[in-house]
C-alpha cells in the first residue's frame, strides 16, 4: 500500500504531498490542471525513462519519492535490494534538468531496472490509454495469462527460449543444408586457419621477447659505437688514455700524502674512480666482442614479428584471441569434415528443439483454455454491472500450425454489446467508452480472483474516459467494490467516482509570482461537495448542484 508521495519541482508542482490510505483514493481537478503529473510521477517510480524538460524551470533538481508499506509474499530476490531490517519500501527518482536521473531504493542508490522490478511489486498503473490496446493480439494475449496465474507467465518465458532454440537450430541447419559451394568455401577457410595458426604457433612470451630484439637490432650501430668508446677508456694504445691519466695524478697525490688532510681525501676517491672506470672498460670490451648484429637477424626477426602480428589483426588483436579462434575453428571444421553426419546430428536438434517447444505450447494452451472458460462469463457478469446489461463476451483461443515466443495459440476476444448481434472482434465492435468498461471489467476479474499481489497499489488513470450518466455511477460502484479489496487511487473527471472515495485530492493550477504552480490538496468535509459541484458543471452554491451532489455521496 502507498502510504505517502511526495513531488518536487516536477514541472509546474512545487512541492506536493499526498497520505493516501486504504480504499478507494480518488484525484480530481480542472482539465489542464495537471492531473496527468501524478501520472509522470508514478511512472518514473516505476521506472520510466527520464527525460530533460521534467524539472520545474529554475530549479536545479526535481523528486518524486513514495512510501510503501512492505508487501507480503516479496521474493527473495527483490527483498534483497532492501537494508537489513526495513520497517518500509521508499522508493524514489532524482532528476536533473539535463534528462538524467538517480534511482534510491530506502535512500540508498540503486539502478533503474532495480526500481523498476520493485515498483511493478507494489504498484499496477493503467493508463488513460491503456483501453486501446485491447484491439491488440499481444495486449488480449497477455490478459489472457495473466488471469492462468504465475505459473504460466514462467511458462511464456520458457516458451520464448524454447523458440529461440529452434531458430538457432534451424539456422544451423541451413547452414549446412545450402549452397555446396559455400560449404566448401567454409571448410577451406577453417582449415587454411587453423593450419596457419599451428604453424606460427604464437605464445606471448615470444613477441615480446622479439620486440625487444627487433629494436636492439635497430640501434646495433648506436650501440656498438658506445661500447667502443666506453672499451677505449684504459686503452693506452696510439696515446695516454683516460686511465693513464688517473694513474699520473694518483701518483702525484701520493707525493704529498700526510700535508694536507682534503687532499688526502680525494686521493682515496681517485683510486675508486680508476677501479670503477676499469671495470666498466673491460665489461663494455667483453659485450662489444660478443655483439651480433647482423642484417640477416634483423631480416629474420621482422619477418616472424609480422606473421605473428597478421594473426593478431585477423582474430581479436591478442594471443588469447588467435588461440580460441583456432580452437572454435578446429571445433567448427571437426563438425562439418563428414557432412552428412553434421547434417544428420542438426536435424535431430532440430526435432528435439521443436518437440520441446511443443511441449511447452501444449501446457500454454492448457492454461489458456481454462482460464477463458473461466474468465469470459465472469467479465459478462461484471459488464452486467457497468451498464452493459446483455452484452456477450468470448475468448477465441485457436491453434498455430508452428510454435511462436508466446506458444502456439492466438488469442482474441469477441464481443457483443447489444442483443441480437453476434460477438465480434473487440476493435471492430466496441466504442471508446465500452472499450473502457470492458478494461475495467477484466482488470477487475483478474484482481478479485487474486492475480498480482494482494498488497498492490492499482492506479486507474482516467479510466472512466468517454462514459457518463448512469453508467458513470455503475463505474463508480464497480471502483468502490474493488477497492474494498485492495488500494485504488483513481484519477477521474467523474463526481459519480469522486462520491465513492474513501479520500479525495483535488489538483489545481494557480499563479504565484508570475509563475504557474500546481498544488494538490486533501479535501474534507464541505470541500469534497463544493469539488463535486465543480465537476457536475454548476457554478459555487448552485443549489441544485449542491442537493445532487450530497445525493450521490449518500447513494455511495
Amino acid at each position: 500500500m502507498l502510504t505517502d508521495l511526495k513531488i518536487e519541482n516536477l514541472l509546474l508542482i512545487q512541492t506536493a504531498e499526498m497520505r493516501l490510505g486504504p480504499g478507494l483514493n480518488v484525484l480530481t481537478g480542472e482539465t489542464g490542471a495537471g492531473k496527468t503529473l501524478l501520472a509522470t510521477a508514478l511512472g518514473l517510480l516505476l521506472g520510466e525513462r527520464s527525460r530533460s524538460g521534467l524539472v520545474r524551470p529554475g530549479a536545479s533538481e526535481a523528486l518524486v519519492e513514495g512510501a510503501f508499506s512492505l508487501p507480503p509474499g516479496l521474493s527473495d530476490d527483490l527483498a534483497d535490494l532492501l537494508p537489513e531490517g526495513s520497517q518500509e519500501l521508499v522508493l524514489a527518482r532524482r532528476l536533473w534538468p539535463d534528462g538524467r536521473s538517480r534511482a534510491l531504493i530506502n535512500g540508498r542508490t540503486a539502478t533503474v531496472g532495480d526500481l523498476r522490478e520493485l515498483g511493478s511489486a507494489v504498484l499496477s498503473f493503467h493508463g488513460q490509454h491503456e483501453h486501446r490496446k485491447l484491439g491488440l493480439a499481444t495486449f488480449q494475449m497477455d490478459v489472457l495469462d495473466g488471469a492462468v496465474g504465475g505459473g504460466q507467465i514462467g511458462l511464456r518465458d520458457d516458451a520464448a527460449q524454447a523458440h529461440q532454440k529452434v531458430r538457432e537450430a534451424v539456422a544451423h541447419l541451413e547452414s549446412l543444408s545450402g549452397d555446396g559451394g559455400a560449404y566448401q568455401r567454409e571448410v577451406d577457410l577453417l582449415r587454411y586457419e587453423v593450419e596457419e595458426i599451428e604453424r606460427i604457433s604464437p605464445t606471448a612470451s615470444e613477441i615480446g621477447s622479439l620486440r625487444g630484439e627487433r629494436e636492439r637490432l635497430r640501434r646495433m650501430d648506436g650501440l656498438r659505437d658506445a661500447l667502443t668508446a666506453l672499451s677505449g677508456l684504459n686503452n693506452s694504445d696510439g696515446g695516454d688514455s683516460p686511465l693513464d691519466a688517473l694513474g699520473v695524478a694518483g701518483r702525484l697525490l701520493e707525493t704529498v700524502v700526510g700535508v694536507d688532510a682534503s687532499v688526502d681525501g680525494l686521493s682515496s676517491r681517485l683510486s675508486e674512480v680508476a677501479i670503477e672506470l676499469d671495470d666498466v672498460s673491460r665489461e663494455a670490451r667483453g659485450l662489444l666482442e660478443g655483439l651480433d648484429g647482423s642484417p640477416e637477424r634483423l631480416g629474420e626477426v621482422e619477418e616472424r614479428l609480422d606473421e605473428i602480428e597478421r594473426l593478431l589483426l585477423k582474430h581479436g588483436g591478442s594471443i588469447e584471441a588467435v588461440l580460441s579462434h583456432a580452437e572454435v575453428s578446429a571445433a567448427r571444421l571437426d563438425e562439418i569434415s563428414d557432412l552428412d553426419q553434421a547434417v544428420s546430428r542438426a536435424k535431430k536438434a532440430c526435432d528435439e528443439a521443436l518437440e520441446a517447444a511443443n511441449g511447452i505450447a501444449v501446457k500454454l494452451r492448457a492454461g489458456r483454455l481454462k482460464a477463458a472458460k473461466h474468465l469470459a462469463p465472469a467479465v459478462e457478469e461484471v459488464l452486467g454491472d457497468l451498464a452493459l446489461e446483455g452484452a456477450r463476451f468470448r475468448i477465441a483461443v485457436d491453434s498455430r500450425p508452428e510454435p511462436g515466443p508466446t506458444g502456439a495459440d492466438t488469442v482474441e476476444f469477441l464481443v457483443s454489446a447489444n442483443a441480437g448481434i453476434d460477438p465480434a472482434p473487440i476493435s471492430e465492435s466496441a466504442s471508446g467508452g465500452e472499450m473502457s468498461r470492458i478494461l475495467l471489467a477484466l482488470l477487475s476479474v483478474a484482481i478479485e480472483g487474486g492475480a498480482g499481489s494482494p498488497g498492490k497499489l492499482v492506479v486507474f488513470d482516467e479510466i472512466d474516459a468517454g462514459i457518463g450518466g448512469r453508467t458513470a455511477k455503475a463505474v463508480g460502484e464497480r471502483l468502490k467494490a474493488l477497492a474494498s479489496q485492495r488500494q485504488v487511487l483513481c484519477i477521474t473527471h467523474l463526481p459519480q467516482v469522486a462520491a465513492g472515495a474513501d479520500r479525495n485530492f483535488r489538483i489545481s493550477k494557480g499563479v504565484s509570482d508570475g509563475e504557474s504552480v500546481t498544488t494538490v490538496d486533501a479535501l474534507v468535509g464541505d470541500e469534497v461537495l463544493e469539488e463535486m459541484v465543480r465537476m457536475l458543471g454548476a457554478p459555487d452554491g448552485d443549489a441544485a448542484a449542491l442537493a445532487h451532489a450530497r445525493e450521490l455521496l449518500s447513494g455511495a
